[in-house]
């Protein structure tokens, strides 16, 4: 379709405020042969994973019943995931039941991890973003980015500085709180992009907003740029509080704070330079240019006038809720994250119960308090992503049922086996590979608290110090781009609908790449260079 091509005009802010996580062929605007592909691929899917599953299970395997039936309806999952036959979401459910129905696990147990406290999470930061996005905190917020000097005069320099403000972000609050405080700016910044594309005539009047190249590669630095930040710090991720424990108690050898630091930001640099050129080539924006842009966001701004009560009412919400993210990471960053402040304001404080409290906020705080409404409905919370919550609730199932059936570790202690690991570069490359593909089919988290004690024991009888090795594998657990179950970022901005599965496969394959290479070679650099890993 060309620029010129007729038909009803696209309303941006309705396509982006009313996006899905899945989008049936019949509801996406397709070329002949993008139709062509897609109903390809879906079709493959709904034929090829019973048969992986199947055969997979025929496998005369050495493992326990449990774990070959939990790794051949895995492998069928991740199928229908890649292919997308089913909605997403639908295919995570069905790979629950089967696990129930095969009995790799009751069904008690295995709906528990339904109560994580990132669903939550997920529940509150939506429906906060869902009123940011309504009453139109999102576009100020997105127009302030867009007025910075330079960053504002072209696509690469608007994707490279909220990519910088999101690492920056995501060293102090965790990574899933920063994804969902930013989404509806990542989304503003999009709307007045793809606006501003249909007023010049880039794209055809009745375009697909959420089909942009540049809106891939926003939700994409937004997802990526918190993961790569969240290693900045020790309390930036729970991987790292996760892995640094570990490393003491099996090496005795603690890493301050200030060490952490200074082992990471090189390594993170490196990093967020290789995210952005990865990005930027594999998800080229339509437009390079945007002069004019900063008229544009003149007008825009005098338009939208002072704020209104709902706004007003929409920050409040917003503001009380980042305060509570970020208030254990201040403490922990003068106190330490050993010291009773941080331990009592971390254990009450819990994210997901925050946002759930500030989502709240929104139906408290009223707007015309004699007509008794308030800031939302809750029909704005009935519209919310819930696929992407479904969606990460299974793979924290599936996360859980790798630890709990010992999957995960034989699988790890085996192929270092078959390998004759025997020094540090060896392991440490089989760290780092372990974790990223572990973490690819389940959250960060679960797959430090699984990798890293593998590690440590195929270190030792090696001979080798596992200091090298473990912090290597706890580093490359926040890693796992390729699917919105890998992290609950990427799941985040997957439901943002601007996001297609195949092209965040394809950005997250290369720099799962680069990223394991940056490991490998700078982070025992660093090591060795400020004399750590010795008890």
């Amino acid at each position: 379709m060309t620029a010129g091509s007729k038909g009803a005009r696209t309303d941006v802010d309705k396509a982006l405020l009313g996006h899905a996580t899945y989008r049936s062929l019949g509801e996406q605007r397709l070329s002949p042969a993008e139709e062509r592909f897609e109903r390809g691929r879906r079709t493959v899917g709904l034929v090829l994973a019973p048969v992986v599953t199947l055969v997979f299970l025929a496998l005369p395997l050495a493992i326990t019943p449990q774990q070959q039936v939990l790794a051949g309806i895995l492998l069928g999952v991740i199928v229908l995931w890649v292919t997308e036959a089913v909605p997403i979401p639908i295919a995570g459910l069905l790979g629950v039941a089967l696990v129930v129905i095969m009995q790799v696990a009751p069904a008690d147990d295995v709906l528990a991890n339904f109560g994580n406290s990132t669903i939550f999470t997920f529940i509150g930061a939506f429906i906060l973003a869902q009123a940011m996005l309504k009453h139109g905190v999102a576009r100020r917020f997105a127009f302030r980015i867009l007025a910075l000097p330079r960053a504002g005069r072209s696509t690469t320099g608007v994707i490279i500085a909220f990519g910088g403000i999101t690492c920056v972000l995501s060293a102090f609050v965790s990574n899933t709180a920063t994804v969902a405080m930013l989404l509806p700016t990542a989304l503003g910044i999009l709307a007045v992009i793809a606006k501003l594309m249909q007023e010049r005539g880039v794209v055809p009047v009745d375009f697909d907003p959420l089909r942009l190249r540049v809106g891939a590669a926003i939700m994409l630095m937004l997802a990526y740029g918190a993961s790569v930040g969240g290693l900045l710090t020790p309390v930036g991720s729970p991987p790292n509080l996760i892995g640094r424990g570990l490393i003491e108690e099996a090496t005795g050898v603690r890493i301050s704070f200030a060490q952490w630091v200074a082992i990471a930001v090189p390594v993170c640099l490196l990093m967020f330079v290789a995210l952005a050129v990865v990005l930027l080539l594999l998800n080229k924006p339509e437009i390079k240019r945007i002069d004019g842009v900063a008229d544009y966001v003149a007008e825009q701004r005098r338009e939208m006038g002072p704020l209104s009560r709902a706004e007003k009412n929409t920050l409040i919400a917003f503001g009380v809720t980042v305060t509570l993210w970020i208030l254990p990471g201040i403490v922990a960053l003068f106190a330490g994250n050993e010291s009773p402040v941080y331990t009592a304001l971390s254990d009450r404080l819990d994210e997901g119960m925050v946002a759930i409290l500030g989502a709240s906020l929104l139906y408290l705080l009223p707007t015309d308090w004699q007509q008794r409404e308030f800031t939302l409905r809750w029909r704005d919370a009935a519209e919310i992503d819930w696929g992407t919550i479904v969606l990460f609730g299974t793979g924290i199932i599936f996360g859980s049922l790798l630890a709990d059936t010992g999957l995960a570790e034989t699988i790890g202690v085996a192929v270092a086996q078959g390998a004759g690991l025997n020094n540090v570069v060896t392991i440490t490359v089989f760290a780092v590979l372990l974790a990223i593909i572990v973490s690819e089919t389940t959250s960060n988290t679960a797959s430090a608290a699984v990798v890293v004690p593998i590690i440590i024991p195929v270190a030792v009888a090696a001979g080798v110090n596992p200091f090298v090795p473990a912090l290597a594998a706890t580093f490359a657990a926040s890693f796992g781009f390729m699917l919105p179950v890998s992290t609950p970022q990427n799941a985040v901005v997957y439901g943002s609908g601007a996001v297609p599965i195949t092209t965040m496969i394809r950005s997250g394959a290369a720099f799962d790449v680069l990223g394991a290479i940056l490991i490998i070679v700078f982070l025992p650099l660093m090591v060795s260079l400020l004399g750590l890993g010795v008890a």
